[in-house]
C-alpha cells in the first residue's frame, strides 16, 4: 500500500479570510482532517464530502497525533489543522516528535498560517513593529519558575510582548504576577492591547497602559500584547511601536543633531532606570544627573525634596527671583546660556570679587566661604548651587539657621572626602527650602550646573524632550 502524507496546516485566528491559499488547497484535496472538534467550524465549507472528519476534545494532542499516523499508514492525505500558525503552540512540533519516535517514514509537511497574535496586532495598529517575544501563561507542561524567568527576560529586555493562554478558570492569577514583574521594569503608561476571539464574530478590543490593565478583562481566548518603552497608544484603539524610520528629530521636533542627541539618550536612561514610577519632576532631574555622569548610581544618590524642580521652576517662572549663586565659576560655565536669557536669569559666583581674598583672608576662612558671605549680603533668596566645596554649603547652612539667607533652594552637591557629607546632612532640615541633594561623597560642578539645568527646562520634562538650549 502506498504510504500517505500528513499536512499541518495553520487555519488562522477564525475567519475563512485569513486562511492562505495554500492551506484551503491542503483542506480540499484531503481524505481526512484531524483536529480540535471547535475548529472544523472554520475549514467545514471546504472539505470535500468524501473526506473522515477526526474530531477530539482539548487536551487530546496525542491522541490526534497518533490519529493523523494511522490514517496516514493507510496510505490516506491526512491535513491536521492548528488555529493560528501550527508551529506556534500548535500541532507541528508534536507531529514531528513522533515522526521521530515511530521512526516514521511518512512525509510532513508544514504550512503556516496567520497567527493569533499577528491577527491581534493587525486589530491594534502596529504595536509589534521592532522586536518582540511571545510567552504562554499555560504551565501545564512548563513549569511556574520558568515561565517567571521568560517573563522577567521579556520585561527587562523591552521586548514587546504578546500573552497566550492568560488565563483560564483554573490559572486566575499568574497574569495578575506578570502585570507585577512588568511595572518593575515598564512604566505604568506603557501601552496593553488585549483583543478577544480576533477575526471572529465575538472579537472584542481594547487598549489601556499597564498601570490600568485588569486581568479579569481577560481569558483564555484573549490575546494580550504589551508595548516596550517606545510604543505608544495612537487615537484611541491603536498602538504603535516605532521601528525607527522617522528620525527622533522628526517625531520629537528637536531643532538640531545635539538636542536629538539627547532626547535619545534621555530615552535610553530611562529605559534601564530600576524604578519606573518616580515623579517626574524627580526624574527629570535624574536624567539629567544620568545623562552627565554615566552613572546609573544617580538613582540611588539623588535625594529630592517633593515637587522641589517643580516649585523651584514655578519660583523662577512666577516669582520675583532671578539669581542663582555658584560656589564655583565651573557650575556657572555649566548652566546653559540659552536657559539664562530666555528666563531673565543671572548666574553669578562671587570666588573671584576683589572683596573676597580680603575677607577670607581677615576671617581665616576659604574663598569660597567668604564669597557665599558676599552673596547672601546681596542675595540671601536666590538659588544656591554647590558643586565643589563643602565648606561653601556648610557656611550657607549657618547663615539660614542665622537668619540672613532665605534661599529659594539649594542644590548640594559638592565633592570630595572631607566634610563633604556632613555639609549635605547639615542641608536635610530646612523645611521650607526645596532642596535637591546628590547624597554621599559623589557630585561636581558639571552636575550642580545640570541639575540648575533640570529647574531651568521643567516645561519640557512632561514631553521628555530635553536640550532646546543645546
Amino acid at each position: 500500500m502506498a504510504k500517505g502524507k500528513i499536512i499541518v496546516a495553520g487555519i488562522g485566528p477564525g475567519s475563512s479570510e485569513d486562511i492562505t491559499p495554500a492551506v484551503l488547497e491542503a483542506v480540499k484535496v484531503s481524505d481526512v482532517i484531524v483536529g480540535y472538534k471547535y475548529y472544523f467550524q472554520f475549514i467545514s465549507d471546504f472539505v470535500k464530502p468524501e473526506a473522515q472528519c477526526i474530531d477530539t476534545g482539548m487536551k487530546k494532542e496525542r491522541q490526534r497525533a497518533e490519529e493523523a499516523f494511522r490514517y496516514a499508514e493507510e496510505g490516506n492525505a491526512v491535513c491536521v489543522i492548528s488555529s493560528g500558525d501550527s508551529g506556534i503552540y500548535g500541532m507541528a512540533p508534536l507531529i514531528y516528535e513522533m515522526k521521530k519516535e515511530k521512526q516514521s517514514d511518512i512525509e510532513v509537511e508544514v504550512l503556516p498560517g496567520i497567527s493569533a497574535f499577528q491577527k491581534a496586532a493587525a486589530i491594534l495598529g502596529a504595536p509589534i513593529g521592532h522586536d518582540f517575544c511571545i510567552i504562554s501563561m499555560s504551565d501545564l507542561m512548563t513549569p511556574w519558575d520558568r515561565i517567571e524567568k521568560r517573563i522577567i527576560a521579556a520585561s527587562s529586555a523591552d521586548f514587546v510582548t504578546a500573552i497566550y493562554n492568560p488565563k483560564s478558570n483554573g490559572r486566575y492569577w499568574q497574569l495578575y504576577r506578570l502585570v507585577e514583574l512588568f511595572l518593575k521594569d515598564r512604566s505604568p503608561n506603557t501601552p496593553v492591547g488585549y483583543v478577544r476571539q480576533a477575526g471572529r464574530d465575538e472579537q472584542e478590543v481594547k487598549v489601556t497602559t499597564l498601570g490600568e490593565f485588569n486581568p479579569e478583562d481577560v481569558d483564555m481566548f484573549t490575546i494580550v500584547i504589551i508595548g516596550n518603552s517606545q510604543s505608544y497608544r495612537f487615537q484611541e484603539d491603536k498602538i504603535i511601536t516605532p521601528r525607527g524610520y522617522y528620525r527622533e528629530d522628526e517625531v520629537e521636533g528637536a531643532k538640531n543633531l545635539g538636542q536629538d542627541i539627547m532626547i535619545r539618550s534621555f530615552r535610553t536612561i530611562e529605559s534601564e532606570l530600576k524604578n519606573k514610577n518616580i515623579p517626574l519632576d524627580k526624574k527629570w532631574a535624574l536624567l539629567h544627573a544620568t545623562h552627565t555622569t554615566a552613572d546609573f548610581d544617580m538613582e540611588d544618590v539623588l535625594y529630592t525634596d517633593e515637587n522641589a524642580v517643580a516649585n523651584l521652576y514655578k519660583e523662577f517662572t512666577e516669582g520675583t527671583v532671578r539669581t542663582i549663586i555658584t560656589d564655583v565659576t565651573m557650575v556657572v560655565s555649566g548652566i546653559r546660556k540659552g536657559a539664562l536669557e530666555r528666563m531673565g536669569i543671572e548666574a553669578k559666583c562671587y570666588l573671584y570679587d576683589p572683596r573676597v581674598a580680603e575677607l577670607a583672608q581677615s576671617k581665616g576662612i576659604t574663598r569660597t566661604q567668604a564669597g557665599i558671605r558676599l552673596a547672601v549680603e546681596e542675595y540671601p533668596d536666590a538659588l544656591y548651587a554647590f558643586g565643589n566645596a563643602p565648606t561653601a554649603l556648610i557656611e550657607l547652612c549657618e547663615l539660614v539657621r542665622k537668619g540672613k539667607a532665605n534661599p529659594i533652594g539649594i542644590i548640594a552637591a559638592p565633592v570630595g572626602f572631607v566634610n563633604v557629607r556632613e555639609s549635605k546632612h547639615m542641608t536635610k532640615p530646612f523645611k521650607d527650602i526645596s532642596k535637591i541633594i546628590i547624597e554621599g561623597r559623589k557630585g561636581g560642578s558639571n552636575l550642580a550646573a545640570t541639575l540648575v539645568n533640570s529647574i531651568l527646562t521643567f516645561d519640557d520634562a512632561e514631553q521628555l524632550k530635553p536640550g532646546r538650549d543645546v
